[in-house]
C-alpha cells in the first residue's frame, strides 16, 4: 500500500484544469475561422470553388463559411491569393443552432448558450448520455470516448456515458446517419425518457460531412431528430467537445 501511494503522490495532479485555464494547443490547431473581408478581392469565389463540402459562400459582406459544413481542411487558405481566410486557435466552436454555425466578416459568432432553466434545474448536475455511432469512421467517436480519461474526467462535471438509452438523459449522436442506420437512432431516441436531448458532434453528424452527396446517408442527425447542441469538427478535438457540453449545462458562460 506505501508503494501505490507514493507511486500515486509521484505521479501528481494530471487532470487538465479546463475551464478554469485552457491547455495549450498545437500551432497546427485549426480553431475558429477568420475571414479578412478587406482582403478579399471583389468578384473572387476561388475559396468557395475549391471547398469539398460547399462550406463557403459568397455574400454581400464576403465570404461566409458554414461551420456545419466545413472539414476545417486547409483548401480554402492554399487556394486564397490574398489570405483572406485563416485559422484561430480558438476552439470555441459549439452552437445551439444550425443557424448560428456561420462565420461572418464583422459579426460575432454565436457560441451556445446554457439549456433552458427548467432543464438546466433536471439535468444540469448530472447528464447522462448515451453515445451513438450512426455511420461515423471512428474520428469523432475517438475523440468523444477520450473525454472519460484520466487527463479530461468528463465525469468531474456530472457528465456520463451510459450503455442503455433506458439509463440516458440523451443521445450524443457521431457520424451521418446511414439509411441503415436512421431505425436504429429512432428507437434508441425514443427509449430515452422524458426531458431529454440531443447533441450532433462533427460536421458528418450535423450537415453529412464528406458525406453529403451520398444517397447512402441522411444527411446528419437533425434530419431525424430535434438537436439542442451542433459541435462542429471532421473531427472536433476534445476541447471543443468538453467546452460544448459544459455550455449546455451552464458551467461556461463566456
Amino acid at each position: 500500500m506505501m508503494h501505490i501511494l507514493l507511486s500515486r503522490w509521484r505521479q501528481g495532479h494530471r487532470t487538465l484544469p479546463y475551464p478554469k485555464e485552457v491547455p495549450g494547443l498545437p500551432e497546427r490547431f485549426r480553431g475558429l475561422p477568420r475571414i479578412l473581408a478587406d482582403k478579399c478581392p471583389e468578384g473572387c469565389h476561388v475559396c468557395a470553388e475549391v471547398c469539398p463540402t460547399e462550406a463557403i459562400r459568397i455574400g454581400s459582406k464576403g465570404p461566409q463559411v458554414d461551420l456545419g459544413r466545413c472539414l476545417f481542411c486547409p483548401d480554402c487558405l492554399e487556394a486564397c491569393p490574398e489570405g483572406a481566410i485563416e485559422y484561430t486557435q480558438d476552439h470555441r466552436l459549439a452552437a445551439c443552432s444550425r443557424e448560428a454555425l456561420t462565420v461572418t466578416p464583422g459579426e460575432d459568432y454565436r457560441r451556445a448558450q446554457a439549456m433552458g432553466a427548467e432543464l438546466q434545474r433536471i439535468l444540469g448536475r448530472s447528464l447522462k448520455l448515451r453515445v451513438v455511432s450512426a455511420g461515423g469512421c471512428n474520428g469523432c467517436e475517438v475523440d468523444v470516448n477520450v473525454l472519460g480519461t484520466l487527463s479530461w474526467d468528463l465525469g468531474r462535471f456530472g457528465i456520463q456515458y451510459v450503455a442503455s438509452p433506458r439509463h440516458a438523459d440523451g443521445l450524443l449522436v457521431t457520424g451521418p446517419v446511414t439509411r441503415n442506420m436512421e431505425l436504429a437512432l429512432r428507437k434508441t431516441y425514443d427509449a430515452v425518457p422524458h426531458p431529454k436531448i440531443v447533441i450532433a458532434v462533427g460536421a458528418c453528424a450535423i450537415q453529412g460531412g464528406p458525406f453529403f452527396r451520398q444517397e447512402e446517408q441522411r444527411g446528419g442527425a437533425a434530419s431525424v431528430l430535434p438537436v439542442d447542441l451542433y459541435i462542429p469538427g471532421c473531427p472536433p478535438h476534445p476541447l471543443t467537445i468538453l467546452d460544448g457540453l459544459l455550455r449546455l449545462i451552464g458551467r461556461v458562460t463566456d
